[in-house]
Order: C-alpha cells, then sequence, then structure tokens
C-alpha cells in the first residue's frame, strides 16, 4: 500500500507541477486582461442577476439560473471548503490560504468563460435534456474531438475516483463517527440509500435539493464562522497578517508544523483552490448548461459569482479561523483539525458547526458530481450509458468510506489536473469568442440604457 501511495505522489507531483499551475493561473490571468478585469467591474451586475427575477424562464433549458448555480455550487461547496482548507494549510502554512485568494481572483474570469461558452454550445440529447459544457465547446467550437473525448473520460474518472465520491464520503463519514459517535457503516449506509434516492431522479430532483440545501447551509456555517471572528476581533488584524507574511516568507516549524517553503504555499494554496472552486477544471459550465436562459454572458457571470462564494467567502471563513485558533499547526488533519479549531473557539457549538456544514457540503457535492459524471457519459456513450453510470456510482459512495485519506487526496489531485488540461485548452482557443460574445452583450445593454 505505501509503495502505491508513493507512486501515487510521484504522479500528482508531476501532474501539479508548475506547468498546469501556470497554465491555469495564466489562463485566468490572460481571460483576465482580456476581459477587461470583468471580474472587479461587473460582478456587482452579476449578484443582481443572481438575486433578480428575470424573463430566464423563457429560454430554452431545464433548471433556472438560480437552481444551476445552487447545482455547480453543491458540486464545489464541500470538502474542499472545510477538509482541503485544513489540508492546504497543514502543508503549505497560513500562506497558502493567500494562494487560495489568487486563484480565486483570477478563477471568477475563467469561470466566467465556462459559464459563458457552456449555453453557447449546448445541446439537447436524446431524453429532451440539455448538455454541454467542455467537451461540446472543446467539439463545437474547437473543432478538435479528441481533446473533447478526453475531457468526458477524465471528468467521469473525477466523478469516481476524485472531487465526486471518496474525498466526501470518507468526510461525511469521519466527521459522524468523531462528532456523534457513529459508526462509519451506519453513517455510509444511510449515505449511499440518499444518494440513491435523489440521483436516480435526475437534474431536476438534484437541483430542488440543491436549491434547498446549499443557500441553507452556506449561511449557516458563515454566520457560525463569523462569530468565532467578531468574539476574537482583536486577534484578526494580526491573523490576516500571517495570512500575508507566510505568502512570502518561509514559515517556521510550529508544534506539529515542519515547516513550509513558499514554493509549497503556492502550489498548495492553488491546487487546494481549484479543488474548493474548480475555476478552470470544466465541471461548473456543465450545469450552466441546463440553466434556462436566452444569453450566455448573462449566465457566464451568473456562474462567475460562483467562485466568489465558494473561496472568497466560505474558504476565507475557514482558514482565518484555523490560523485565528492555532489548531493549524496542532497535530491534527483535515476534518479533525477544523473540528478542534471551531471547538475551542465555540466549546459546545463549535464541532456541531463543521460537523453539520461538512455533511451537508458533501453530500450535495456528491449530487453535483454525479450529475457531472451522467453527463461526460451521455457524451461518450449516449443515453443508453446513464443508468450504468449512476449505479457504478452508487456503489463506488457506499466504498469510499473505508480508503485512507491520503491516498484519496492523491487521487483526486491527480485526475482533477488531468481533467483542467483539455479545458484550459479550449478556453485559451476560444477566448476570442468569450471577448467577442461579452463586447455585443454589454454594447448593447449600453443602447437599451440610451433608448430609455
Amino acid at each position: 500500500m505505501e509503495n502505491i501511495t508513493n507512486v501515487l505522489e510521484q504522479i500528482d507531483s508531476f501532474v501539479w507541477g508548475p506547468p498546469l499551475l501556470i497554465l491555469l493561473v495564466g489562463t485566468g490571468i490572460y481571460l483576465t486582461l482580456r476581459l477587461g478585469l470583468l471580474q472587479v467591474f461587473k460582478l456587482p451586475l452579476a449578484l443582481r442577476y443572481l438575486f433578480s427575477k428575470d424573463d430566464d424562464h423563457t429560454g430554452e433549458g431545464d433548471v433556472s439560473s438560480f437552481a444551476a448555480l445552487c447545482t455547480a455550487l453543491a458540486a464545489t461547496i464541500g470538502t474542499g471548503n472545510i477538509v482541503g482548507v485544513a489540508t492546504a494549510i497543514k502543508a503549505g502554512g497560513p500562506g497558502s490560504l493567500f494562494w487560495m485568494w489568487i486563484a480565486a481572483f483570477f478563477g471568477m474570469a475563467t469561470k466566467y468563460a465556462e459559464g459563458l461558452l457552456a449555453v453557447k454550445y449546448r445541446v439537447v440529447d436524446k431524453n429532451g435534456q440539455m448538455s454541454g459544457g467542455p467537451m461540446y465547446y472543446i467539439e463545437r467550437g474547437l473543432g478538435n474531438k479528441l481533446l473533447a473525448k478526453m475531457f468526458a473520460f477524465f471528468g467521469i474518472g473525477v466523478a469516481f475516483f476524485g472531487i465526486g465520491t471518496f474525498p466526501q464520503v470518507n468526510a461525511i463519514t469521519n466527521a459522524a463517527k468523531i462528532t456523534l459517535n457513529m459508526p462509519i457503516i451506519v453513517s455510509s449506509v444511510i449515505l449511499t440509500l440518499l444518494v440513491a434516492l435523489v440521483s436516480l431522479g435526475g437534474i431536476k430532483s438534484i437541483a430542488k435539493v440543491s436549491e434547498l440545501v446549499v443557500p441553507f447551509m452556506a449561511v449557516f456555517y458563515i454566520i457560525g464562522s463569523l462569530i468565532i471572528l467578531i468574539l476574537n476581533i482583536d486577534l484578526v488584524p494580526q491573523t490576516i497578517g500571517l495570512v500575508l507574511k507566510s505568502a512570502f516568507t518561509p514559515t517556521a516549524a510550529t508544534g506539529g508544523f515542519l515547516g513550509a517553503s513558499v514554493m509549497f504555499a503556492v502550489r498548495n494554496g492553488i491546487a487546494r483552490g481549484v479543488f474548493s472552486n474548480e475555476s478552470g477544471l470544466g465541471s461548473a459550465p456543465i450545469a450552466s448548461a441546463a440553466a434556462k436562459t436566452k444569453s450566455c454572458v448573462r449566465q457566464g457571470l451568473i456562474s462567475m459569482t460562483g467562485t466568489f462564494f465558494d473561496t472568497i467567502v466560505v474558504c476565507t471563513m475557514t482558514g482565518l479561523v484555523l490560523v485565528l485558533t492555532g489548531a493549524w499547526s496542532s497535530d491534527m488533519e483535515g476534518a479533525a483539525m477544523t473540528n478542534l479549531a471551531f471547538s475551542q473557539a465555540l466549546p459546545v457549538l463549535g464541532q456541531y458547526i463543521v460537523t453539520i456544514g461538512l455533511m451537508f457540503f458533501a453530500f450535495t457535492t456528491i449530487l453535483g458530481w454525479n450529475y457531472y459524471g451522467e453527463r461526460c457519459t451521455e457524451y461518450l456513450f449516449g443515453v443508453k450509458g446513464i443508468k450504468p453510470f449512476k449505479y457504478i456510482y452508487i456503489l463506488l459512495v457506499a466504498s469510499g468510506a473505508f480508503l485512507k485519506l491520503d491516498m484519496i487526496w492523491i487521487l483526486a489531485d491527480i485526475v482533477n489536473g488531468l481533467m483542467a488540461i483539455p479545458n484550459l485548452i479550449g478556453l485559451i482557443g476560444l477566448s476570442g469568442v468569450i471577448v467577442a460574445e461579452t463586447k455585443t452583450f454589454f454594447e448593447l445593454m449600453k443602447k437599451e440604457k440610451k433608448s430609455f
């Protein structure tokens, strides 16, 4: 088992080496410059679109724009926000949080581009459902079927062995055991039954659950974190100072922490940031393609808010609590480390905030990735492949609790990285289309304003 872990670690280091990190952040920087800092200047408009009713129900699609975003957020707000942040800070020090912010800032431009292209190039499958995402914009926009198939293949891999199953199941069952003293076998059976119940109902069923659970759980977790930060308001400035300082200087060894170089903080921050918000990975546009909307730009703007909420808001809350309480330098890791931080700051309620948050976030992530994997399967094998995919997925959820944490994260990292590569090539290749659609949309908006 140790030899397998060592081999996986070497593959992971190669996949997540400087070339992919440069490609991920570089694509975000490139799109940010070409779109004129759209994630800064158009964020208020994007938030207004998200929280206002309009005539998007008249567009083609399976679910509302808000439901599509909730499905995407269901898949992104998960263990990455609670366990992933802890893993990054444990390995790379407090500075990793800063590099998560950087990845998220440029990732917002990437997520905008993904959402826009998803709606522009989507199609209707033989079951009458919307299908879209990188496999379609790579094939129909770039005209490259091989890259499109590669993306879909790796997408199924991420659903089966990456973000979709093992890390989420492992986090839920461990949290239930630590906080609620529930045997792993019991929580695993309950989880498997719930996943089967919702996922077999398709996108409408998944979106319905996501619309209810995601906003409620995000607000619940953010309020819990804010209470801790407000109670320790005097420590917040020095906590932020430590995050910024550690981002550019090697972190000294503290407690169970062995020290980290700046490069390690950069690598862990960006890798965990991508794991958390999935910008550049190509997953969220699969959900965006299902939105009832007439405008690809409007959906792109709504998609962009997903990265903002996921990393700039939720991950920041976890990171600040971990650093503020000093839990990051303890002997704990993963969910146990976040549990320790919240329990120290809020002795009675803290552990329940983490456990309940983790359970619901991870559960909705499993549902979201069930849909992503289903659409990738449909692209490769047609509608006949959907049911077999779902049954295999449910079986993997059932077995996910019995795998070692380290191996799970390494495996997840590898397939994530491989999935990102064809998508990023697609985004760079179609950047001219993204810019043209954006210009047309905002020029039309200016004309409409002038006419009133």
